[in-house]
């Protein structure tokens, strides 16, 4: 059986999509699974080794440089790779537009997608009119069991295991020059949303609660830096990291003794590599994407009810001390 799925964004659904891999390899281990995925994750992908191969997608970048010939051969090359297969099923578990022109352009005879998206998703109805079959999901459906839930139904098989994410055990890998050798909680306080942010305040208070164990900082843009170095200034066991690449980025949650982040995409990386993880829910809804696979992730707060410096603290010391 060959198996495609399209699911090309963003950090976190990519990876709250990878189980599916997992399901489809229990019930047909033969099968052959390949992923269209935005370039910038391709890595994060490919670190399972049950997806055979991974269709880079650029869509934002073709856009822009759609008059050069380098970029337009770039895109011959994308749907050259996309058509190479004949393949027996389709799946478009992101219910866009975009995703679904891509399935639209695949070979295969099922073509499978969402018949509804859940709460505040950013599913497109429209979507629907690449389907051969549309696959509902109740509206309230967590982010990993939702791929799990289409793909299950259309393959014939239940959704009843907790989600494999195919990822490798730190034990796995070394670690890169930059990253210190002994334990280290890594504070996850960056994303897009200011209102899904925890104070300043609060990550300093637990930074001080956790000393003097070290408290790496990572950043992705020039206001999270500043962000980190205030934090920085606040805890002398804390060390504001160098920028770092998506897979550096991911090689600091693998490792790490203790992660603490807010509703984004590394925090959830963290969680799915099954390190000790709070996750922290300030302005988003926990029901979507908690880690409630592993007693090692405790999710604190909710829409509008972030939780205090105690609970974190608290749980923060919980799991280093049943590890």
């Amino acid at each position: 059986m060959k198996i495609l799925l399209v699911r090309v964004s963003s950090l976190g659904d990519v990876l709250h999509n990878l189980p599916v891999v997992a399901d489809i390899r229990r019930h047909f281990p033969d099968a052959q699974v390949d992923w269209v995925v935005e370039e910038g994750y391709v890595s994060l992908v490919k670190l399972n080794p049950h997806v055979r191969k991974v269709i880079p997608f650029a869509l934002r970048r073709w856009r822009k440089g759609l008059g050069q010939a380098a970029v337009r051969a770039e895109l011959r090359g994308f749907f050259r790779d996309l058509r190479a297969e004949q393949y027996d099923y389709v799946f478009d578990t992101q219910g866009l537009i975009k995703t679904g022109i891509v399935m639209a352009c695949a070979r295969g005879g099922q073509k499978i997608g969402l018949a509804n998206g859940t709460e505040d998703s950013g599913y497109e109805g429209v979507s629907r009119i690449f389907h051969s079959r549309s696959i509902p999901v109740e509206p309230r459906t967590h982010a990993v069991a939702r791929g799990r839930q289409v793909v299950a139904a259309a393959l014939g098989y239940a959704v009843d295991t907790p989600p494999d994410f195919g990822l490798p055990a730190p034990e796995n890998s070394a670690r890169p020059a930059w990253m210190p050798p002994d334990d280290y909680a890594v504070f996850f306080h960056g994303t897009a949303r200011d209102a899904k942010k925890w104070p300043t305040a609060h990550w300093i208070a637990l930074g001080q609660a956790l000393a003097p164990m070290t408290i790496l900082l990572p950043w992705g843009s020039p206001r999270e830096k500043e962000e980190a170095e205030r934090l920085a200034a606040g805890l002398p066991n804390a060390r504001v990291l160098p920028k770092l690449s998506m897979m550096d980025a991911v090689e600091l949650a693998r490792h790490a003794t203790l992660a603490v982040g807010v509703d984004t995409g590394l925090t959830h990386i963290a969680a799915a590599f099954v390190r000790p993880t709070v996750e922290i829910y300030a302005d988003s809804p926990r029901w979507k994407t908690e880690g409630n696979w592993s007693p090692r992730i405790v999710n604190l707060g909710d829409t509008g009810a972030p939780p205090s410096v105690d609970e974190v603290v608290a749980a923060a010391r919980r799991l280093l001390e049943s590890r």
